[in-house]
């Protein structure tokens, strides 16, 4: 597979309900983007998965968990979440998350 690479505008952000929405932008099969919409107060639960994930945040403000560590992150401030590390978010200020994972996830397609 070469990759799928795609015009922003034309995608649509697919409603995961609570306040989130996510949409695929490209992906081939080592690294995919995606971003993620957060209304205020909308949690992304702490979880868990196998791909390493970076985070750039676009907009808003995020408190932001990693394992035990917790951080506020605003407009322009990124991390990165090793594979396996239990993280999640709670959006403090409407925003959106540009989320960059290797290898890509196949459960997003």
């Amino acid at each position: 597979m070469r990759g799928h690479t795609a015009i922003q505008q034309e995608i649509p952000f697919k409603d995961l309900g609570g306040g989130v929405s996510r949409r695929v932008l490209s992906y081939n099969e080592a690294l995919m983007t995606v971003e993620v919409a957060f209304e205020t107060g909308a949690v992304g639960a702490v979880h868990t998965h196998p791909h390493t994930q970076c985070t750039y945040v676009l907009s808003g403000r995020f408190s932001y968990s990693v394992e035990d560590e917790e951080m506020v992150l605003a407009a322009g401030d990124s991390i990165v979440v090793p594979s396996g590390l239990p993280h999640g978010t709670i959006c403090l200020d409407k925003g959106i998350l540009l989320d960059i994972f290797t290898p890509m996830r196949k459960d997003f397609l």
